[in-house]
């Protein structure tokens, strides 16, 4: 079920407002509340057999814990996608006593035996790959290919930590005190039971393989899954078992935030957290006051830049990739263009028609190319961020209008211009398929404008010139900077840390960082001879002399 945009789309403001197809959502909306199956017969989404014959295995058994139900729903149409009991605080408790025995045994196999059960996952998640695409498309509503993009992120962490554990985690020599007499290495401990709290957007990303680098470091995992969407946890978590991961080292406990939240960090030694600003400044506190080790990723606000030199036809499909993959809801969106004065107007046009092209619609396969917003707050977000636009001057260039003849959530793709600094449009971040476009004077009022905000998390810049382009990149106050792409250069560069500045999180992804800060460090040193302190015949005064002297020769030998 799909829909290509009409030429017409968009073009009017007064037409594409918001306000104008409100109604219709907000009947959709309540149908689809008040009658799921009533939802799931108006906009039927026929799942493939594969994914039936998965579901008919009740797999939401695997998250089951003792709390009220819980619905999993299909956002193309709000079909009940299965079942289960929530997990509650003593669920948590009982599962994290469980993670915590199985963890030590499992930290004590040689690094190289953790690291071959991610590779073989590798191979057990290309033989799965379709019911994978199924399962992430199933419930969160993406396009096919933007679902493809989240596998092949998978791929590229069971490689890289698969093939690089051995070396990161590996004990290494360092220059000791007095060289020659004092011998010092330094090796990791895991930190042992870590929590995991994922988000919604990217369930197998950020709900399943992203928790990959703290067991091969050794962890156990006790991991909260949105409950919107835990089916891609609980089948990447089957795969590692069939891999060699002992189950009891893999816990899941989805739930209401307020139900486990709090147990969680009571039961964990280290936690990692995705979602909001806002939210991960409540998990951070409540982390500080544990003294727990914290990996936050954030909120961001991204920006791109168009360079006075830039080639157009790549950056409006940079600009098209970088606003509208999986629908915009995407930490790494692009949400804010500044394009420089000359180029404007045709960069508008073309990004303009370019997005109206696009192909909106629900399908297990490759012919849409968007998908729907995931839930009735996404969607409602995204309203209220171009309304507010709209009525504070913003212009509708493309889209800006529900789709509930597609699906209860469905939101076309949307472009504004003139959007004023006062709009939540500019200030906020959306989370969804919308982004502005404004035009600046140059370069430099491009980088104000970017790094103008509480965020700093994924950033973009083309430009005809690698050399001006890795130029502009270093002025951005961003974690992630992408030069003649929108995010999957940063992101895919898995050997290379991702993470935000400001609010936008702490500590890292990926990289030997990803592996190194779910360990503790140990430093242990040898001293041979004498001690380093005064004695026998080296009296205090003598001491004094002889380490003084020794460091000033280090110092003019440059030995670190």
């Amino acid at each position: 079920m799909t829909a290509k945009r009409t030429a017409d789309t968009g073009t009017s403001p007064a037409a594409t407002t918001p306000a104008a197809s409100s109604a219709d959502h907000g009947s959709a909306a309540a149908s689809s509340a008040a009658s799921p199956a009533t939802a799931s017969a108006e906009h039927p989404v026929a799942l493939p057999e594969r994914l039936r014959e998965f579901l008919a295995g009740d797999p939401l058994a695997d998250v089951s814990g003792s709390g009220a139900p819980v619905e999993v729903r299909a956002p193309f149409s709000g079909e009940l996608l299965g079942t289960f009991a929530g997990c509650t605080a003593d669920d948590v408790a009982v599962r994290a006593r469980a993670a915590r025995i199985a963890g030590r045994a499992w930290a004590d196999r040689p690094v190289r035996e953790r690291a071959a059960v991610v590779l073989r996952l590798h191979t057990l998640i290309r033989s799965h790959e379709e019911l994978i695409l199924d399962v992430i498309q199933a419930e969160n509503g993406k396009a096919r290919l933007h679902a493809y993009d989240e596998v092949l992120d998978a791929y590229n962490v069971c490689r890289y930590t698969g093939v690089t554990a051995s070396r990161v985690l590996r004990a290494r020599s360092r220059r000791g005190a007095i060289p020659g007499l004092t011998t010092t290495r330094i090796d990791r401990s895991a930190l042992g039971v870590v929590g995991f709290i994922s988000p919604w957007n990217y369930p197998l990303s950020l709900g399943a393989t992203d928790l990959l680098a703290a067991l091969v470091a050794g962890n156990a995992v006790v991991h909260k899954p949105d409950s919107a969407t835990p089916l891609s946890s609980v089948l990447v978590r089957r795969l590692a078992i069939r891999a060699g991961l002992p189950a009891d080292v893999w816990q899941l406990v989805p739930g209401e935030v307020a139900e486990v939240g709090e147990s969680l960090l009571d039961h964990v030694d280290g936690l990692s957290f995705t979602g909001s600003t806002c939210a991960g400044r409540g998990i951070a506190a409540e982390a500080a006051a544990r003294l727990l080790p914290t990996v936050l990723e954030l909120g961001g606000k991204n920006p791109m830049i168009v360079c006075a030199d830039a080639d157009i036809d790549a950056a409006v499909a940079g600009a098209v990739r970088g606003s509208f993959s999986s629908s915009g809801q995407l930490c790494l969106s692009m949400e804010r263009i500044y394009v420089v004065r000359p180029l404007y107007e045709e960069f508008c046009t073309r990004f303009a028609a370019a997005t109206r092209a696009l192909t909106l619609g629900a399908a297990f396969d490759h012919s849409a190319e968007v998908g729907t917003l995931s839930s009735a707050a996404q969607f409602d977000r995204v309203q209220e961020h171009i309304v507010d636009a709209v009525a504070a001057g913003a212009r509708v260039l493309a889209g800006g209008r529900a789709r509930p003849d597609l699906g209860p959530f469905f939101f076309e793709p949307t472009v504004l211009v003139d959007v004023p600094e006062s709009a939540q449009l500019c200030r906020e971040e959306t989370f969804g398929p919308v982004v502005a476009v404004s035009a600046v004077d140059s370069e430099d009022e491009a980088v104000l404008a970017a790094n103008d905000t509480p965020y700093g998390l994924n950033a973009s810049v083309f430009s005809g010139s690698r050399r001006h382009g890795m130029a502009v990149a270093r002025r951005l106050e961003a974690g992630m900077v992408n030069v003649d792409e929108a995010f999957a250069a940063a992101w895919g560069s898995i050997d290379a840390p991702s993470g935000g500045w400001k609010d936008s999180g702490l500590g890292h992804r990926h990289g030997p960082e990803g592996l190194l800060q779910f360990t503790r460090t140990r430093t242990i040193a040898h001293q041979a001879l004498v001690p380093l302190a005064p004695g026998g015949r080296l009296s205090p005064a003598r001491f004094q002399q002889v380490m003084t002297g020794a460091l000033d020769v280090m110092r003019a030998l440059r030995m670190g």
